[in-house]
């Protein structure tokens, strides 16, 4: 085997009451000025006041930069960043999800790095190590708050650049479930498959370790045991508690051994339609596993007893699809306005995105237009 780094935050905090812990963390290490990085939905609840209001007790002073979209974007990224440098901030706060992390990253990253986030697609293009960044987790799915993975859409181009750089590791993350309690049953859902993606796509990877594969599998086996009760009750704070562990476990898995081609996909159907990343993944992955068998069936064997089904890539697939459309996942990208005639555009993209490298098998143009096809 070759050799293999690990990449994870320096300290990850877990449980029910950990954000004050993050505060306090943060307090000793001496912060001052707080970027707090979130979207207009979690102002709305209150969720940023209450970050807030625990910042200025411990005299650290903060701005709400709330600019952030779904899919967020290289204009996002520059708005945060102007915000940021008029405040003289020393540490950056994402307060959210996939987004609000992605984009603080992004803001991170430039504001010691300089030039255009566009400068950094691809893996490890920055120089420095981002400015401190500290990730407080609203959703169970993307592992966003403790990846080295930034996803940010580039609006001339209609695509999702992936920035894969261990600069833009958080020094800290924070999985607190009384912060994901809010979340809303669909969005409870995408972001459950999305980490069910992360670790069969990471079990599954060329470059998979003993160590990923030990997450991965853990991961899978939370996750089919504890969504659907996320999905049906958001005030199960076991199911919450444990689903914030499987999404953990499976970033741990991704973040070394990288994913494949249903994260290369998926970011072209985000990017180009601008649609939910959690749902692209959850509705392409029994399709691009269809296409994985025929090399790696053995490993979806795996998969398919953490699934709790027989030991087989056939029942594993099966099972698949049976947990989507038990937490209400649509049937089919068709369903999402996704069009045919765009397919070879999206393939082409999908085929240069680093997401794909370490899939099992490498398709050509032709197979990735067949499995869009067949994902309908």
């Amino acid at each position: 085997m070759a050799s293999s780094a690990f990449f994870i935050p320096s300290v990850n905090l877990m449980g029910a009451g950990c954000l004050q812990q993050a505060v306090d963390s943060m307090q000793a290490q001496g912060f001052k000025r707080a970027l707090i990085v979130t979207d207009v939905g979690l102002v709305k609840t209150g969720l940023a006041d209450k970050v807030a209001a625990l910042l200025a007790a411990a005299d650290i002073q903060s701005a709400v930069f709330d600019g952030v979209h779904p899919n967020p974007t290289s204009a996002n990224v520059n708005a945060g960043l102007a915000l940021l440098q008029e405040k003289h901030c020393d540490v950056v706060i994402s307060l959210g999800g996939g987004s609000p992390h992605d984009c603080a990253k992004g803001i991170a990253l430039l504001a010691v790095n300089g030039g255009k986030i566009q400068d950094y697609e691809g893996v490890d293009k920055s120089a420095k190590p981002q400015l401190p960044l500290v990730a407080i987790n609203t959703t169970a799915g993307t592992a966003s708050e403790m990846t080295r993975f930034c996803i940010i859409t580039d609006e001339a181009r209609h695509i999702k650049m992936a920035i894969v750089d261990k600069h833009t590791t958080p020094i800290l993350s924070v999985n607190d479930p009384e912060t994901m309690v809010g979340m809303p049953a669909s969005l409870t859902a995408a972001t459950g498959m999305d980490a069910l993606t992360h670790a069969i796509e990471a079990y599954v990877s060329t470059i998979a370790t003993p160590i990923t594969d030990a997450c991965a599998l853990k991961a899978i086996s939370l996750i089919v045991a504890f969504l659907p009760r996320a999905v049906e009750n958001g005030q199960d704070m076991e199911a919450r508690e444990q689903m914030a562990y499987a999404q953990f476990l499976a970033g741990m898995a991704f973040n070394n051994a990288s994913l494949g081609y249903v994260h290369a996909m998926a970011h072209q159907l985000g990017g180009f339609y601008d649609l939910p990343h959690g749902v692209c993944n959850a509705v392409l992955l029994p399709h691009v596993q269809v296409f994985n068998r025929k090399v790696a069936a053995a490993r979806l064997a795996d998969v398919g007893v953490a699934l709790g089904v027989k030991a087989s890539a056939d029942e594993a697939i099966v099972a698949i699809r049976q947990l989507a459309a038990r937490v209400g996942i649509p049937a089919g990208l068709a369903a999402l306005g996704v069009k045919e005639e765009d397919f070879p555009v999206l393939a082409s993209n999908a085929l240069k995105d680093a997401c794909g490298f370490t899939n099992p098998i490498q398709a050509t143009h032709e197979e990735i237009c067949a499995i869009y096809r067949s994902a309908m």
